[in-house]
């Protein structure tokens, strides 16, 4: 058997790890695996447990590659796979809180707001300083294009919730960046003192 050189992200090279071709497997890894440990992290806060997440999580996508038909993008399928990955390892390690003075959310944040104002790393420190319950939710609607429903369906509460969540994240980041820019400072505050939470 020859040789098989892989160029890119193609039909060719999901058909090879299909067949668990171990250089189409390799290629895949290194081609993603920059962007998926940044992935995890933003969910997995050590970096050490982010990688030992994302490999796990390697491992289910070439496990699981022979489901994908092909409809949609093939990053985002991967990508669903290590946010599920992420919450599983969350759940296991009793790290995944909602905060508990949750109210109804009548409105969508304005995340181009947001966004517009920071450089992408200090929205990502900024980001990665909520407490854990409005970082999960943020994370999972903002970033990585979960629906409330899927939200609510994978953290095992309401809608409602989910939209509390996402609107005190919000206000928060909103909050920390007038905080900045008043005291004239680029770097995001230090962690915000979390509220009591409950275990999902």
């Amino acid at each position: 058997m020859g040789y098989q050189i892989y160029h890119g992200i193609d039909n060719e090279l999901i058909d090879g790890c299909r067949k668990q071709d171990r250089h189409a497997q390799r290629f895949l890894f290194e081609h993603f695996s920059g962007r998926m440990l940044s992935l995890c992290c933003r969910y997995v806060k050590d970096r050490m447990d982010a990688e030992d997440v994302m490999v796990v999580a390697f491992t289910k996508v070439f496990d699981r590659i022979k489901q994908f038909k092909g409809d949609g993008s093939f990053e985002g399928w991967v990508r669903r796979i290590m946010v599920n990955e992420s919450l599983t390892y969350l759940r296991k390690n009793k790290s995944m809180y909602l905060e508990t003075d949750i109210e109804a959310a009548d409105r969508e944040p304005d995340y181009n707001k947001i966004s517009g104002e920071l450089e992408a790393e200090d929205l990502r420190k900024l980001i990665a300083d909520l407490p854990t319950g409005y970082r999960i939710v943020f994370n999972l609607y903002a970033i990585d294009g979960f629906s409330h429903q899927e939200i609510a369906d994978q953290l095992g509460v309401s809608e409602n919730t989910s939209k509390s969540q996402l609107s005190r994240a919000r206000t928060l980041l909103q909050k920390r960046l007038i905080e900045m820019e008043e005291g004239g400072d680029n770097k995001p505050k230090g962690r915000h003192e979390q509220q009591s939470g409950q275990v999902i």
